[in-house]
C-alpha cells in the first residue's frame, strides 16, 4: 500500500494526526508538502500539479494507491486505523474519539472569522471576545470529560488520534502565533494539561518534531 499524505509544511493538528499517528504506527507513507501557490492552484483545478486529485479543493489530503481521501475526520480514523490508535472492533471507544476529533473541528471553526478579518483592531475586539467567552467554554468542555478519574489519556488509557489532535490543537492556540489570544488559554485545565504534555513527551512525537518542526517553530510554554 502506497500511502501519500499532503498539505502544507507546516505543523497544523488538521494534517499533524494523520502525520504523528502514521509515524508512531511504523506505516511507511510520504509525508508530501505542497507550496501554497501550489495549494492555491488546486483550488482552482481541484489537483495538484501532478495531477493528484483534490477531493472538495482543500487539505490535508490522503492518497492511498493513486485513490484521493479529503476530510480531517475520515484521514484521521484511516491513519488511527492502521496504526493502531483508533479502536477497529470498539463501535463506543471509536465514538468516543471522534466525538473529541469533531470538538477540535469545532473550536476551530469558531477562530475562522477572525482569521479572515483584515482590520487590526477589529480583529483584537474578535479573539479576545472569543478568549473571554465562546472559545475557552468549548475548551473547559473538553476539561469535563477528563475530570472523572484523572485521565492520562482522552479514551481507554491509551493515547488515540483524539489525544494527538487536542495536543497540537492547544500547542496552535496557546504558541502566541495567533495574535491577541493569551499564551495561558490552557492554565485554568490541569487535565487537559496532562493530556498535553503526556502527547509531548511520548517518544515517536519527540523523534518527529526533531525530524519534521524547523528549528524556529513557536511552541506552546505549557509545563
Amino acid at each position: 500500500m502506497k500511502i501519500k499524505l499532503i498539505y502544507l509544511n507546516i505543523p497544523f493538528w488538521r494534517a499533524e494526526i494523520g502525520r504523528i499517528a502514521l509515524y508512531i504506527g511504523n506505516i511507511d507513507f510520504e509525508d508530501v508538502r505542497i507550496s501554497r501557490d501550489e495549494f492555491l492552484r488546486s483550488r482552482k483545478t481541484g489537483e495538484l500539479d501532478d495531477g493528484t486529485v483534490i477531493p472538495f479543493r482543500q487539505i490535508p489530503c490522503l492518497n492511498i494507491d493513486g485513490k484521493s481521501i479529503n476530510q480531517t475526520g475520515g484521514i484521521s480514523r484511516f491513519c488511527g486505523k492502521i496504526s493502531g490508535l483508533y479502536p477497529i472492533e470498539n463501535a463506543v471507544d471509536a465514538a468516543l474519539i471522534d466525538q473529541i476529533i469533531d470538538m477540535a473541528t469545532d473550536i476551530t471553526v469558531l477562530l475562522g472569522p477572525s482569521l479572515k478579518e483584515k482590520n487590526e483592531e477589529t480583529k483584537k475586539i474578535m479573539r479576545e471576545k472569543l478568549a473571554r467567552g465562546a472559545l475557552v467554554r468549548k475548551i473547559s468542555y473538553l476539561e469535563e470529560l477528563l475530570e472523572e478519574g484523572k485521565r492520562d489519556w482522552f479514551v481507554n488509557q491509551k493515547i488515540s488520534i483524539a489525544d494527538l489532535a487536542i495536543w497540537r490543537l492547544i500547542g496552535w492556540l496557546t504558541s502566541g502565533m495567533i495574535d491577541y489570544l493569551p499564551s495561558d488559554l490552557v492554565a485554568p485545565f490541569p487535565n487537559l494539561k496532562r493530556i498535553f504534555l503526556n502527547v509531548e513527551r511520548h517518544p515517536k512525537v519527540i523523534e518527529w518534531i526533531k525530524m519534521t518542526y524547523p528549528e524556529d517553530y513557536i511552541f506552546s510554554d505549557i509545563d
